[in-house]
């Protein structure tokens, strides 16, 4: 008689979580809006999604396809607290295989087309491993 594995794996967008991701959609800060305009609709090439779950933490931005999660870090991340929270987050999401890439919301209010080059450039280096 044969042995049955079970594998834990990381659920995407926890159907627990989706009236948090609707609210963090629906309340996001100006420099999240920002981005959103310029990286949704494959504008670069990859498809993004905002505010999704992995595991039991929401993710700003997500790309599947190549595996990446871009992370805006906001006034209300100069707290100890919300660092250490921050960091938990970002080792999650990395011993499951993401990346993370976080900027600034004064990154986002700068100039459009430096920030969008450069998250252009994360997207084609990621696409090459």
């Amino acid at each position: 008689m044969g042995v049955i594995m079970i594998t834990k794996r990381t659920y995407q967008n926890e159907p627990v979580l989706k009236d948090v991701r609707r609210f963090l959609r629906s309340e996001g800060t100006s420099a999240e809006k920002i981005l959103w305009k310029y990286i949704r609709s494959n504008q670069l090439g990859y498809k993004f999604r905002r505010q999704f779950s992995i595991g039991n933490f929401v993710a700003d931005f997500y790309c599947h396809e190549l595996k990446l999660i871009i992370e805006l870090d906001g006034w209300t991340h100069d707290s100890q607290k919300t660092k250490t929270r921050d960091l938990r987050k970002q080792q999650f999401f990395e011993s499951k295989g993401y990346t993370v890439t976080r900027l600034t919301n004064e990154e986002i209010y700068g100039d459009p087309e430096k920030f969008v080059a450069h998250i252009k450039e994360i997207c084609d280096k990621q696409s090459k491993r």
